[in-house]
């Protein structure tokens, strides 16, 4: 885009043509989540691959924050560095880069495959519930073989954004996620390998995204990786760390919030009791819990995707002090947000057992009654958790990004994880603790608004 078309041209148009790559873009990596649960439900595994998936899920999301820490870290240096005119030094941030994925996932993956029980513990694994722990401890097992080509794979994808080449990092990260979904039925129900065929199938689409990635190093536009580049530098690796900081802490604040849930679940599940008179137990939590937070990931990849295409528009339009076009843009982007939310929220209040069933067949009344608490209640704050998500990305496109930081950890961890313990605690309930997240979603979103009027 032209920068007289930042300044000047429409807003929703410009929008419109910066959003919907990053909406497709978001979505797809989110479906690398989804998709395993969807055929994990209705493979003989059921709920039990389900809640073991779930257990695996944060330490996939701890991969990932340090593939984004390096990633969006090294961007950025190489942002800066071309913009200073030192080709040299951006070349060399991305040859860094690359070393230290390298290096992270290599010592990730060993700590996974050494530690597993421990990890799975960690995260709300129960060994008394045999069925479920083996399919988790067969999961993690597999994705750690997985993990460098995962972490580089994420890793590069904002480095060649970068570079100019946006269409051919949302083709990288497509073409797994396809790869994905194709495998999943054949080696879950064909080959009859349940959660183990899941996992093959997704490491099988993150090698193919590594390889894409890596084969774009031979035709970059402003760079150039040679033995020189390859060689770590102390100050671009520690200045490279520092900008992806951000990303790393917004990542780690799922993975705090998956370990409550899945600890407090595994403690109070047998003691909340169903309307039928059976209790939830472990498992059925587990999984539906699991599920409601894939399904929130996809409405938040949107609303971020729509937020994000935004960011170039308000930027420049900050430094233009342009600011009617400024409140123009920000007013767009929370508008289209909500409407998102709004159309979530109909869909979790009215639809949930629509929902829930796209995940398997013939669950039991209790997990199909639990699902439904979860959805109503769980995601009941969708539409002010949209509108906080646009906000905190609105406030780091104006440049406060320690508000933007603030904001993003305040729905949670700030509120919700405290919330979610003292409630759990007090009422020994898996059902009562649900609120904890409409709680979290009225403070972060009162907070949200304070933020965007103070700048």
């Amino acid at each position: 885009m032209k920068q007289l078309d930042l300044e000047n041209e429409k807003i929703s148009k410009l929008i419109k043509k910066f959003a919907i790559p990053c909406v497709i873009s978001m979505i797809v990596a989110a479906l690398y989540n989804i998709v395993d649960q969807i055929f994990i439900g209705w493979s003989k595994a059921g709920a039990f691959g389900n809640a073991a998936t779930n257990i695996v899920y944060p330490f996939t999301v701890i991969a990932l924050a340090f593939a984004l820490l390096i990633g969006d870290g090294i961007a950025a240096v190489f942002n800066l560095s071309l913009g200073a005119k030192d080709k040299e030094k951006a070349s060399i941030s991305i040859g860094n880069g690359i070393i230290l994925l390298g290096i992270i996932s290599i010592i990730l993956t060993g700590i996974g495959l050494i530690f597993n029980k421990q990890i799975l513990n960690i995260f709300g694994g129960n060994p008394n519930e045999v069925k479920c722990y083996q399919y988790a401890k067969d999961y993690l097992r597999i994705i750690c073989y997985g993990l460098p080509f995962y972490m580089i794979g994420q890793g590069l994808n904002a480095s060649i954004r970068s570079d100019g080449s946006p269409q051919y990092a949302m083709i990288a990260t497509t073409i797994g996620a396809i790869s994905n979904i194709i495998l999943d039925p054949i080696l879950i129900f064909m080959f009859k390998m349940n959660v183990k065929g899941a996992a093959i199938a997704t490491i099988i689409g993150q090698i193919l995204t590594f390889i894409i990635s890596i084969r774009y190093l031979k035709k970059a536009k402003s760079f150039q990786i040679n033995k020189k580049s390859l060689k770590l530098k102390k100050e671009i690796c520690k200045q490279s760390i520092s900008l992806g900081l951000a990303s790393f802490i917004t990542q780690l604040a799922i993975v705090i919030i998956i370990a409550v849930a899945n600890n407090l679940v595994s403690k109070y599940g047998y003691g909340t009791i169903a309307s039928s008179g059976k209790p939830y137990g472990v498992v059925t939590p587990l999984a539906v819990i699991g599920i409601c937070m894939k399904v929130f990931g996809i409405v938040i990849s949107v609303v971020i995707g729509v937020s994000l295409g935004g960011m170039p528009i308000i930027g420049y339009n900050m430094g233009a002090k342009k600011i009617k076009r400024v409140k123009e843009t920000i007013k767009y982007i929370l508008q289209t947000n909500l409407i998102i939310g709004c159309i979530a929220f109909i869909l979790f209040e009215f639809f949930p057992t629509g929902i829930i069933n796209i995940f398997g067949k013939g669950n039991s009344f209790e997990y199909l009654e639990y699902a439904k608490y979860c959805l109503r209640i769980f995601l009941g704050g969708i539409i002010l958790t949209s509108i906080t998500k646009s906000l905190s990305i609105v406030l780091q496109s104006m440049g406060s990004s320690l508000k933007s930081t603030l904001l993003a950890l305040s729905r949670d961890v700030i509120f919700f994880v405290p919330t979610i313990i003292i409630i759990a605690t007090l009422s020994h309930s898996v059902v009562t603790m649900l609120w904890s997240a409409i709680i979290a979603d009225s403070l972060s979103f009162v907070l949200g608004m304070i933020l965007l009027k103070r700048e």
